[in-house]
């Protein structure tokens, strides 16, 4: 998020995810395999299955060619192997310098052009992106990169026994009811970034929850009340 706000990138959001009490894992501040799909293909990837396979599945589930999919991966030297696998397939990659979780809301929403998020980011940043998932019926397929012994002891001091195990959305954020909210901070796929003028600021956002599933996009204008109110569309 700082890199994207530094760099004034798109896609940089300000975000909330709620849910009832135990609703939303406590993950550890570790690495996360991840995979993020829209709602076709959710029941047709796997994390543990080759690129190309997991590639031709989605593609198939959106009736379109493998060449014509665009995958989201962080440009990251730990990816050079996974960014060599999605090129041989054809398919079109685009890197990003952060925010991975913009990139996998982008995935569960048809018409975005981003049709996959693929690659390892921040496990807390994974949670958000469940908690998303489960409000659009998209789905991540996620597990805890643990390489090193403070890794595992990380995990079990916040309750996670099984550090092999592949999470779900429904894994990450179980809660019955999830409340899912981000405003943008720069210009992105979903929603504009922060404007300023002289009476005050617009801001756009996404308010979106799994029950009932409803998602809000809400543009909202805040006021210097010191002054003229002059709203420009």
């Amino acid at each position: 998020m700082r890199f994207v706000l530094a760099t004034g990138a798109p896609n940089a959001i300000a975000v909330l995810a709620a849910s009832n009490r135990g609703g939303l894992l406590h993950a550890p501040d570790l690495y996360m395999e991840k995979l993020v799909v829209g709602p076709s293909s959710k029941d047709k990837v796997d994390l543990d299955a080759p690129v190309h396979e997991n590639l031709k599945a989605i593609a198939a589930c959106l009736e379109r060619r493998v060449e014509d999919l665009v995958v989201i991966v962080l440009e990251r030297d730990r990816h050079q192997k996974l960014i060599a696998d999605i090129r041989a397939t054809g398919a079109r990659i685009r890197l990003i310098g952060d925010g991975d979780l913009s990139a996998g809301i982008a995935a569960a929403v048809f018409g975005s052009g981003v049709h996959a998020v693929m690659g390892t980011g921040g496990a807390p940043e994974g949670v958000l992106t469940a908690a998303a998932m489960r409000c659009l019926n998209g789905e991540i397929f996620a597990r805890l990169v643990v390489n090193k012994p403070e890794h595992e002891e990380r995990c079990r001091a916040m309750g996670i026994k099984d550090i092999k195990k592949v999470y779900r959305a429904k894994d990450l954020a179980p809660g019955e009811r999830v409340i899912f909210a981000a405003t943008g901070v720069t210009d992105g796929t979903l929603m504009r970034g922060v404007r300023f003028f002289g009476d005050g600021i617009r801001t756009s956002s996404v308010i979106m929850q799994n029950d009932p599933h409803r998602i809000r996009f809400i543009d909202s204008i805040h006021v210097d009340a010191s002054g003229d109110v002059r709203i420009r569309f």
